[in-house]
């Protein structure tokens, strides 16, 4: 916990009533939302009240509107209760994978990862489903397994593994590439391999050079862009040139 999250913790903590605070320091609009708060709003807050924020509708479709902060509070948290060992809320987050705000997205992202720290297998077996949906959902999915804190057993890296190369899959043969959903689903294995590849590099390496040699042209791109990760040159700088090299040729 960083020192602001401690600090936002004592606020709340001496508040009956978040919601002007939270929308008064959300950080937005703005770059960057106040991820402090909302963690420490996360680990304080109860269900009752990550369920009326996610019924927040002022703001609308808006992911720079101030009550998206309070929208993706209640996200995460549901993912707290989750963690905690709650069953009651994967269908939710499912449907808030495919929000249109892309910082709700995110917080789902954020929410599974939670889940992953505590509930591993847990998140692997209830999100089984998620794989065959639409690519918001997929990419929630991915961005929120391929997080390092939870890829330090070689088991889990290895699921991790086993997610992207079957998204990697479905992207091959997929005709309809059209859309701003599908090139947020690129996007995000664009760098969610070279995450999971690092926790778990013979393996990793084996499925990412299968890949380097299909012509499908996204596929192609999905693994260049991982490639340009510092964190696999500076795993194997040499194997990264060699790749690259191959899919110039």
């Amino acid at each position: 916990m960083t020192n602001k999250q401690a600090l936002y913790r004592q606020t709340l903590e001496a508040m009956t009533d978040w919601d002007a605070y939270l929308l008064a320091h959300s950080g937005l609009p703005g770059p960057r939302a106040n991820l402090e708060l909302l963690q420490a709003a996360v680990d304080l807050g109860d269900e009752a009240l990550f369920l009326r924020y996610l019924a927040q509708t002022a703001g609308g479709a808006d992911a720079n509107a101030p009550e998206t902060l309070l929208a993706t509070v209640g996200v995460v948290g549901l993912g707290r209760l989750l963690a905690e060992g709650s069953d009651a809320h994967w269908g939710r987050l499912q449907e808030l994978a495919s929000d249109p705000r892309w910082r709700v997205r995110e917080g789902v992202a954020m929410a599974l990862q939670r889940v992953g720290l505590t509930r591993f297998d847990d998140l692997i077996a209830h999100t089984r489903p998620w794989r065959g949906d639409g690519p918001l959902v997929q990419r929630a999915l991915a961005a929120g397994l391929c997080e390092p804190a939870l890829l330090r057993e070689a088991a889990h890296a290895r699921q991790a593994l086993y997610l992207l190369d079957e998204l990697t899959a479905a992207i091959a043969v997929l005709a309809d590439r059209r859309g701003e959903e599908f090139r947020v689903l690129r996007q995000a294995l664009g760098y969610c391999w070279s995450v999971a590849l690092v926790a778990l590099p013979e393996e990793g390496w084996a499925m990412l050079e299968r890949w380097a040699a299909h012509r499908d042209p996204d596929v192609r791109w999905i693994v260049r862009e991982n490639l340009k990760k510092a964190r696999l040159r500076r795993l194997d700088a040499a194997r990264v040139a060699r790749l690259l090299t191959m899919m110039e040729s």
